[in-house]
């Protein structure tokens, strides 16, 4: 693998992190779900959440580099397909919120385990993102460097990190309150729920092509 900034100067890489971590930091879907988890599972979970979103948007950017996702991207019914299919899962998930009634067990390794499963999945159902990484990762690719699908993997890798560290850490503030009004998990898990609607919602109506 080629040393990053062998093909992109130092002044190139600011811009491509700087751009990148005001995608991150804007409250979207992957941050609206680490919250919800956050908030019905503890820190952990949230946590746990921001991970699986960033090894979600790994997984866009593998396609990427693949040439799959503009195959995806060319044929608007697959993008309706899993725009749906991502809807109903949030959808899922709100119900099981709402009809939840005691907290999943703190900082347990299967909660864990299902809040990454959730922020995955969540991110690789989202058509958005794979508008976006075709639109985005080959500004900051250079005629004169390797193998496009190389700087477009690395690239990817870097945006993939820090989008998952910042949705993390999201999820840790969450968590933390969450805790604090432990005692109102009824509560939390009738707000995560609406939260996991709200996604749905958001998905089902959003412009694909913004």
């Amino acid at each position: 693998m080629p040393d990053l900034l062998s093909f992109l100067s130092l002044e190139q890489f600011l811009a491509f992190l700087g751009a990148g971590l005001l995608v991150n930091l804007a409250p979207g879907a992957d941050v609206m779900l680490a919250t919800a988890c956050g908030v019905q599972g503890g820190p952990r979970a949230g946590m746990a959440s921001g991970l699986g979103t960033g090894a979600g948007a790994l997984g866009h950017v593998l396609l990427a580099a693949a040439g799959l996702s503009a195959l995806i991207a060319a044929h608007p019914m697959m993008l309706e397909v899993l725009r749906w299919i991502g809807a109903g899962y949030l959808v899922w998930l709100a119900l099981q919120a709402w009809r939840s009634g005691a907290p999943p067990p703190r900082g347990g390794q299967s909660s864990g385990w299902r809040a990454f499963r959730k922020g995955a999945l969540t991110n690789m159902l989202n058509p958005k993102p794979i508008l976006f990484i075709l639109a985005f990762l080959p500004q900051f690719v250079t005629v004169d460097g390797p193998p496009a699908w190389q700087q477009v993997t690395l690239l990817g890798l870097v945006f993939a990190t820090t989008g998952a560290l910042v949705t993390m850490g999201y999820g840790l503030m969450a968590g933390l309150a969450g805790r604090a009004l432990a005692s109102r998990m009824q509560v939390l898990n009738r707000v995560a729920a609406m939260l996991f609607a709200g996604m749905a919602l958001r998905l089902v109506t959003q412009d694909l092509q913004r």
